[in-house]
């Protein structure tokens, strides 16, 4: 489910178009008229047979345990509230992203629909099609995580509600930290690279990575970039559409020197994430020391490896010398959901019931995704996912994963250049220049 979830966070095909560009590439999409028909055979805001007030809620939730629990959420809803019907789409998630492209350009969205937030959400917000949900979810917004908001709050408003978050960080074999002589976990750049050094000097390989998916390999640069600039560095770079900053050549420097290490595993570049012999089977077949992925790598290691149980533990990305950002401030994402612009009331209502604190318990035990209501913490067991959510709890910072903060052209090209870097092919400099020059093309 994890490694769903995880694919779900690549660039989405949208492009980066105004409100009239969107109208106009519908046909472009090669979808319009199969894809908007699941929206118009319901009759989005209208009402069935029965009177009834049809909210149409479209989710990407194709795995169990959540295939079934979604539907059943919605059921719970209709019981107490008679006169609404939740009529569910759920979608293949790249099946999701091809239909959604050619919806948006038509500029007909679902009633509610999934968001990962950042730089999609935005273009959906300024073509005028997203509904602004902040007086709504004013009186609860306060329940929830503060990181879980971010990826879907622009310029002080709420335009979506977050059903699940993580964070990326370190997940590291205990035991071989403890064969190499290791007894804490790094706290500063300057110390894991000493780690690094250390667990090969006593001949296990560092860290694993599939180089061939290109977006591990981006979490170390955009969190170098985040302990450097700071957060809000960051976002000012990205609103400037300007990546050649000091901080951000500096982060590709602090890159540049663990690659310098040769800390991967043979054959990292050609490795995929959850393929036979890749990076989350390298973990979880216990023949590297750490791993830097999100929430969900537990299982997928598991899910491609043998797992190797209590071994695993967890600690957040280390702090950077000098840097601007602090060590407190978490990169991640999640899932959340959108209402249209004009959709019926009902659609907010679902989602206040949705993010209630029991529910969330509901999602977090039965459904094993993070919480996002700070009461419903409490449900979680597993104590590396506390360790994750704990840090969340922490945050004094947060920033969503590179390639959905940015425009999709954007995102991709901070995943390639970054994989270049790793490759040896682009200098710090270069990265930054190639990064700063595609952004200012959209």
């Amino acid at each position: 489910m994890r490694a769903v979830e995880r694919g779900a966070q690549t660039p989405s095909t949208i492009p980066a178009l105004n409100r009239r560009g969107f109208l106009a590439a519908t046909a472009a999409a090669g979808l319009g008229a199969t894809a908007l028909s699941a929206c118009s055979d319901s009759g989005s805001g209208s009402t069935d047979s029965s009177g009834r007030t049809v909210v149409e809620w479209w989710n990407i939730q194709t795995t169990e345990p959540s295939k079934s629990l979604w539907p059943k959420r919605a059921k719970d809803f209709e019981a107490a509230h008679p006169d609404v019907r939740i009529k569910l789409v759920t979608l293949e998630n790249d099946a999701y992203k091809a239909k959604m492209t050619a919806l948006t350009s038509s500029g007909k969205l679902p009633d509610i629909y999934h968001t990962w937030g950042g730089g999609v959400l935005q273009q959906q917000i300024d073509a005028g099609l997203v509904e602004d949900l902040t007086a709504s979810v004013k009186p609860w917004s306060g329940t929830l995580v503060p990181a879980s908001r971010a990826p879907y709050e622009f310029d002080g408003k709420t335009y979506a509600v977050p059903f699940d978050i993580g964070a990326v960080g370190f997940w590291c074999n205990k035991a071989l930290f403890k064969k190499a002589g290791i007894a804490a976990p790094p706290s500063t750049w300057a110390d894991f690279l000493d780690t690094v050094q250390k667990v090969k000097d006593a001949g296990i390989t560092p860290l694993a990575l599939a180089g061939k998916e290109k977006w591990p390999g981006m979490y170390y640069w955009a969190y170098l970039s985040m302990r450097t600039a700071g957060v809000d560095g960051m976002q000012k770079a990205i609103d400037g559409k300007d990546f050649t900053g000091d901080p951000f050549v500096a982060a590709g420097r602090h890159l540049k020197d663990l690659v310098g290490l040769d800390p991967f595993q043979k054959g990292f570049l050609g490795a995929g994430y959850s393929t036979p012999n890749g990076e989350a089977a390298t973990m979880g077949n216990g023949k590297a020391a750490m791993e830097l992925m999100g929430q969900w790598a537990p299982v997928v290691q598991a899910d491609a490896g043998k797992g190797i149980g209590d071994d695993l533990g967890f600690f957040p990305f280390p702090a950077v010398a000098g840097g601007s950002g602090a060590a407190t401030d978490v990169f991640g994402g999640g899932g959340g959901y959108a209402v249209r612009k004009g959709a019926p009331d009902a659609a907010a209502e679902f989602l206040k019931f949705f993010m209630t604190a029991e529910s969330d318990r509901i999602l977090v035990t039965k459904g094993a995704l993070m919480p996002v209501v700070k009461e419903a913490r409490s449900a979680l067991t597993d104590p590396n996912l506390k360790a994750v959510s704990d840090t969340l709890g922490k945050s004094t910072g947060f920033q969503l994963y590179l390639d959905q903060a940015l425009p999709p052209a954007v995102g991709q090209e901070v995943n390639d250049s970054v994989a270049a870097l790793i490759a040896g092919s682009k200098s710090p400099e270069q990265v930054t220049r190639s990064i700063t020059q595609v952004a200012k093309s959209q």
